[in-house]
């Protein structure tokens, strides 16, 4: 009988180790290998919620000043920075190897780096997203293995007209072409409209969202006069995604622009209360008519009263934004 309770015992203890130690491997298999939406939240790979706190950096301008001007945004406390990139159909392209070293600088800088071409802008034509998909299909190999810290903001405010069924067609071609070619790192769509027609979210996310095999994407409005206005149209703005489930980033604000003002501090109190990611509009470089929108005077220059907002304000930077899991 003894000999029986030991072997017993014995093959009991055999049995709990062998599943604690499946159980290691089980949570090895399930850990995310990058960002990843479940319902209107993104997260990290390592399973923290993650809420973009960050600027806009216009790189593809200002290519020489990259080493000046991303130690700098690290300094206000930003989590993300989202970069400016060209495919060379209309200014300069960035190549592999450039994006390589972006992805690096932003990474030792414990940032996430959000990518996106800026050459679309404002295009209604499928060619000019097409042709940015080609891109990242062209510089996978800088985007693959790097899905817990790059994401991918597939064309800046491709589809000016403010319609959104020619804009859902597009997406629901590009995003399956960026999926076969193996890119599984979390994607973001612009709204139509330059960025401020949310009502294309509205109408068709859904459907553009269900085009994505990895149920990875994430939407972007960009709040200037029109989609950020005032505090009403930031607030219903920002419900009318989240009510329909699905995950919404602030890609781009200010506080004024083209003569007319912008709620920011609706966009930043608001955006902070329901969890939505928010990037400002731009760390510096912008053209003399739209001076008012650069938050520093220089690469690593001085805060403007915009920049000083943006990131020492009540809901700016320095209060709101809490690094990536990874860092």
């Amino acid at each position: 009988m003894k000999v029986l309770l030991r072997k017993a015992l014995l093959s009991g203890l055999v049995g709990l180790l062998i599943m604690i130690g499946l159980g290691g491997v089980f949570s090895k298999v399930e850990a995310a290998s990058g960002f990843y939406v479940s319902g209107t939240k993104l997260y990290d790979s390592t399973g923290k919620p993650f809420v973009m706190r960050g600027v806009n950096h216009a790189h593809t301008w200002y290519k020489n000043d990259l080493y000046t001007a991303i130690p700098a945004i690290a300094q206000t406390g930003a989590n993300t920075v989202r970069i400016v990139l060209s495919n060379g159909n209309q200014y300069t392209k960035d190549d592999i190897n450039s994006v390589k070293n972006i992805i690096s600088l932003v990474s030792n800088h414990k940032m996430i780096a959000v990518l996106e071409v800026h050459d679309a802008t404002g295009k209604d034509d499928y060619a000019s997203l097409d042709a940015a998909v080609n891109y990242w299909i062209s510089i996978k190999d800088a985007l693959i293995g790097k899905e817990d810290r790059v994401i991918v903001n597939i064309a800046n405010e491709w589809y000016g007209s403010w319609n959104g069924s020619g804009w859902a067609d597009g997406y629901k071609q590009a995003i399956p072409k960026l999926r076969n070619a193996g890119i599984k790192n979390t994607l973001i769509v612009d709204c139509a409209g330059w960025g401020q027609y949310p009502q294309s979210i509205n109408d068709f996310g859904k459907s553009v969202f269900a085009a994505d095999s990895l149920k990875n994407t994430v939407f972007s409005i960009h709040m200037y006069e029109f989609a950020g206005k005032d505090v009403q149209t930031v607030r219903t703005n920002i419900d009318n995604v989240l009510n329909q489930g699905l995950p919404l980033i602030i890609g781009e604000f200010g506080g004024y622009h083209q003569g007319a003002d912008v709620d920011e501090t609706e966009i930043m109190r608001y955006g902070q209360s329901k969890g939505v990611g928010w990037l400002a509009w731009s760390w510096y470089g912008n053209s003399s008519n739209l001076s008012y929108l650069d938050l520093v005077t220089g690469p690593n220059g001085n805060l403007t009263d915009w920049g000083k907002t943006v990131v020492n304000g009540s809901n700016g930077i320095k209060q709101t934004s809490k690094k990536a899991g990874i860092y």
